[in-house]
């Protein structure tokens, strides 16, 4: 199956580099550009051998290392 796992600041969170990419922005003439966030997309192949089990195991990698819970959260794609 193939995974997609998207991890971004949760609101609240100073987002420093969404900051310094709006300001550069409106730097080169874009002003009607606000809020801009990062965040990362991680994507891979996963030996799952249904959804619910692929979903439960990219939630425990989620939670184990690819998310920092505190300060972000995710979201998980799944294709089979």
């Amino acid at each position: 199956m193939r995974a997609k796992v998207q991890v971004f600041l949760k609101p609240g969170v100073l987002d420093v580099q969404g900051k310094a990419i709006e300001g550069a922005l409106h730097g080169l003439g874009f002003s009607g550009v606000d809020h801009v966030r990062v965040g990362k997309t991680i994507e891979f192949d996963l030996a799952a051998s249904d959804r619910v089990a692929a979903e439960a195991e990219l939630k425990d990698m989620c939670e184990r290392l690819l998310a920092n819970t505190v300060i972000e959260d995710y979201r998980i794609d799944v294709d089979a």
